[in-house]
């Protein structure tokens, strides 16, 4: 029986992905590195499980599954242990076309839950009926069961790990009442809700809930946590303690949350506190973005070993993510006021931008009045006298946040990458950096290289056996690799000819004390600075 009452009988299927016995040797070695990428299926229980999950079937009784999908179609419930819904996604296991794989980047951000599935269907351009029909050849699930399933999943995972009542847990997991909730949820997992909970009871400790994100090792948290050090948002983030922490506002619910690593198991810890329960969802979603949780870094080191320089980059540093960016527009007008200045600029920048726009905000732990992010249409129409920039950067702050208004530019992850960077250089002021700089850290695109970075040309100049289209679909985890190796030797150099600078000038003033003969004193001149700066590449 499926989650939304429909039947279908149990039926078996094999599927030939990998080879077989490599699947079992990794489920036995409980390889967390293949954890979400297949599911196990144990005949003698009818029960499947994570490749990490302690249990040990012998061979002849298990069977393998690209997803907990297709594992639950082929009659089997997930286990209580292991917990499949916990798994870290994998969406590049599933779905062969590229219509099917944007599709389920949405549904993986709950994007169909307030759409019917016409509106839903519309932005890949066919009907309702041809993605169903897509659907049921590559996964054999339509999009609507998958959404309910990826609800049923957020629900079990707050039953398990949280105190919240279920009515809440209900609203948080998108259903109308708590009826509905019960009956899905039985029908799904072949147990009430409150049975789960016996099994595993939180108490609430005042300070929110804490929910365990997984993800697959190795995982770099701290080249991730330094990103965000050198790159805050004055007054809404903070990053003590080796942990991340903001405020935010999703619709009319407001909170705050920290993100810590988990002292045990592979993955981050994300403690909540909001008012609202029904947003827990999406601030789930956007912490596994922010913090690349879901990324497959296997894929991604298999590749970089046919490359020298990659490889031995990636066998130094393992596990580095692409970190993004909380909001979209927020991460937008912060590469804006970034380009062509320092990080420390760029920071005060950005808290004279939310000082003087950015809407009161009563903090939900400290109680202390600050400033959200202002919105599009605030910026859209704002003179932004004081924040000390060129007039040519205030104007493309004021275009871009028109557009982002007016939903000309939108930030869906699902999109055609090139069009999104192609809207993006129409705006006068942004250039091709800034835009290959913004699909990296806004809609995810892993291909994107912004080679007209600093770093990333000197390094390019070091190895120019390094061919970027080698390097394919993966170039946005080889500018994190390069940035991470060359940044320090470029701040080094850039360190020696201050210090050089600061000399020479010492020796200056030492000489100019001393009287010259047949030398007159005259003020000097100050340079006028050039107005209008060109935001060309960086």
């Amino acid at each position: 029986m499926s989650e939304n009452g429909e039947s279908s009988p149990p039926i078996r299927v094999r599927v030939a992905f990998m080879d077989h016995e490599a699947l079992y040797s990794a489920m036995l070695a409980r390889d967390a590195r293949f954890d979400g990428k297949f599911f196990v299926g144990v005949k003698t229980t009818g029960i499947y499980c994570r490749p990490i999950c302690p249990a040990k079937p012998k061979r002849e009784n298990v069977e393998f599954y690209k997803s907990a999908t297709a594992a639950e179609r082929a009659g089997f419930r997930p286990c209580l242990r292991c917990r499949p819904e916990s798994a870290p996604l994998s969406p590049a296991w599933i779905g062969t076309s590229a219509i099917v794989n944007r599709a389920l980047r949405l549904l993986a951000a709950n994007a169909a839950a307030a759409k019917n599935e016409d509106d839903f269907a519309r932005p890949f351009g066919v009907s309702a009926r041809h993605l169903r029909r897509l659907f049921e050849s590559e996964i054999g699930r339509s999009p609507k069961q998958i959404a309910d399933a990826n609800r049923l999943d957020f629900a079990r995972k707050l039953v398990t790990e949280t105190a919240l009542p279920m009515t809440e847990i209900a609203d948080a997991s998108g259903f109308a009442s708590l009826r509905r909730f019960n009956d899905a949820f039985r029908k799904r997992f072949s147990r009430p809700p409150t049975e789960l909970r016996k099994r595993k009871s939180k108490s609430a400790d005042g300070e929110g809930l804490t929910l365990h994100l997984a993800y697959r090792p190795p995982y770099d948290w701290a080249v991730i946590h330094r990103f965000f050090v050198r790159h805050p948002i004055p007054g809404l983030e903070s990053t003590a303690d080796g942990a991340y922490s903001r405020v935010f506002r999703i619709g009319k619910a407001s909170g705050a949350f920290t993100v810590s690593p988990a002292t045990s198991g592979h993955g981050l810890n994300l403690r909540v506190r909001t008012d609202d329960a029904s947003v827990l969802f999406e601030v789930a979603r956007r912490v596994r973005k922010m913090f690349d949780l879901d990324s497959d870094p296997l894929w991604v080191s298999n590749h970089f070993r046919e490359i020298p320089v990659l490889g031995r980059l990636e066998r130094a540093k393992p596990g580095l993510r692409l970190p993004r960016g909380w909001d979209a527009f927020e991460t937008g007008i912060a590469t804006i006021l970034g380009q062509l200045v320092s990080t420390t600029q760029a920071s005060a920048l950005l808290a004279s931008l939310v000082e003087h726009y950015g809407e009161p905000f009563a903090h939900p732990e400290t109680g202390v009045t600050i400033r959200l992010f202002p919105t599009p249409e605030r910026l859209a129409r704002a003179r932004l006298d004081e924040v000390r920039t060129t007039g040519m950067r205030k104007e493309t702050i004021r275009e871009f946040s028109r557009l982002v208004a007016e939903r000309a530019i939108d930030f869906t992850e699902a999109q055609d990458p090139e069009t999104f960077k192609r809207k993006l250089r129409e705006v006068k002021g942004i250039g091709a950096w800034s835009a290959e700089y913004l699909a990296l850290r806004t809609i995810g695109d892993p291909d994107a290289f912004p080679g007209t970075d600093l770093i990333l040309r000197r390094a390019l100049e070091k190895y120019p056996e390094l061919k970027l289209d080698s390097v394919r679909p993966w170039r946005s985890y080889a500018a994190i690799h390069l940035w991470e190796a060359f940044a320090e030797t470029l701040s080094n150099r850039r360190k020696k000819t201050d210090e050089k600078k600061k000399r020479r000038s010492i020796r200056r003033s030492r000489s100019d004390d001393l009287p010259q003969p047949g030398r007159e004193t005259h003020p000097r001149r100050e340079r006028p600075r050039a107005r209008g700066d060109s935001l060309g590449k960086r």
